[in-house]
Parts: structure tokens; sequence; C-alpha cells
């Protein structure tokens, strides 16, 4: 199966919209469980991506990798992040250091930002890269918005929430970029972030059993 350039261009705007639109998201809601969902969509909508650019290109094996994301981010990774709400207490994010408002406008700045940093990146891809040299901005941006989730959340798993959005945002910019990401590459960068996802989850539980539960920043208060 081979996709025209305009079917092509389509699924990649559609996949790249919602990584963007579902990291939004994520700077507004507060509780975690909708949270997770937007997670998994952001699973969905890279592995869309990576199989949009694999029948492009021809490459079966950028199929296969979409087959992993798929698997891994969007099912697997959420289903750890909900076993680490249920045993880490209230799944809401009450303390932020942004508000809502805040937030969104912090969005929205970071947003500009990463498409006027990225220009020099895609006019350098626009020709031979096609469809995919337009989207190389949103995936800057969702690295951003991830750095944004970790510095303005204080709970332990709302931080693990945003290093997902973070290792997303960097996976998009290597398959808009590099052509597609090595099948071996893929599986261990993947289970790299499932281990790392599974050990903070446990964490974040245990922290919650030693301390109740709290905020990242109050465990300063902690002494021996």
């Amino acid at each position: 199966m081979h996709l025209t350039t305009g079917a092509a261009t389509q699924l990649v705007a559609l996949s790249t919209g919602a990584l963007l639109v579902s990291a939004v998201l994520l700077v507004w809601r507060r509780s975690l469980r909708p949270a997770v969902r937007l997670i998994a969509a952001q699973g969905v909508a890279l592995a869309v991506l990576v199989a949009t650019l694999g029948l492009v290109e021809g490459a079966a094996e950028l199929v296969v990798v979409a087959v992993v994301v798929l698997a891994l981010k969007a099912v697997v990774v959420p289903l750890v992040l909900d076993r680490g709400i249920a045993a880490g207490g209230p799944d809401r994010e009450d303390q932020a250091r942004l508000n809502p408002t805040a937030g969104l406008v912090s969005v929205a700045l970071l947003t500009t930002l990463a498409y006027l940093v990225s220009k020099p990146i895609t006019t350098a891809l626009d020709a031979p890269a096609g469809p995919a040299a337009f989207a190389v901005p949103v995936g800057i941006a969702v690295v951003l918005i991830g750095f944004l989730l970790l510095i303005s959340r204080r709970r332990a798993l709302s931080q693990v929430i945003g290093f997902v959005v973070l290792d997303n945002g960097i996976a998009t910019i290597a398959f808009l970029t590099a052509g597609g990401v090595p099948l071996l590459v893929e599986l261990g960068t993947s289970f790299e972030l499932l281990l790392i996802v599974m050990i903070l989850a446990v964490l974040s539980g245990r922290m919650r059993t030693a301390a109740g539960p709290r905020a990242l920043d109050s465990m300063t208060e902690l002494r021996d």
C-alpha cells in the first residue's frame, strides 16, 4: 500500500494536530485519570504518524515500529500509569505552580517559540521530507510543553506524565526529521521509557505510603 502525497499530508496533519491538542489539554486538566487517557491518545497519534511515514516511504520497518509504538505508548504505559494512580492516592493535581489560565498562556507562547525556532529546520527539510516538513514545529512544541508540565506540576505522577509527553515530542521530531527511527532503536527507547515509568509509579506509591499524599515540594520538610 502506498499513500498519495495529499492523503499523507492530511494524515500527518491529523496525527500531529492530535499530539499538540492532547498536550495542551494536559496542561489544562488537573485530574490524573483523564490525563492518562490523553497520554494514550498521544500514543495512538504517534503510531498513526509513524505508520503514515512508513507507507509514504514504502518502509515496512517503519510500519512495524508503528505497531510497537501503539502497543507500548498507547496501551502499556497508560496501564502502568493507571496502576500508579490507584496506588498513589487522590487522582487530582491541586497544587500546580501554574493555574489553568497561566498554563494556557504559557502554552501559546511556547508554541509560537517552537514555530519561530523551527523555521531553519523546516526550510532545510521542505524539499526532501515532503509532507513531514511542515509538522516539525509541532514536535518542538510538544517537547516544550512536556518541559512545562515537568516544572509546573508537584505530584510525582503528574511529573511522570510530563516526562512521557516530553518523550513523545522527541520521538515526533526524530520521525519527522530523520526519516524514521530504526526498529531496534525504537524498541530500546520504548522499553526504557516503560521501565522509567514503572519505577517512578512504584516510587510514587511508596512515597505516599511513607509520607501520605503530599506534593514533592513538601518532602523537603522531612528530616532523618
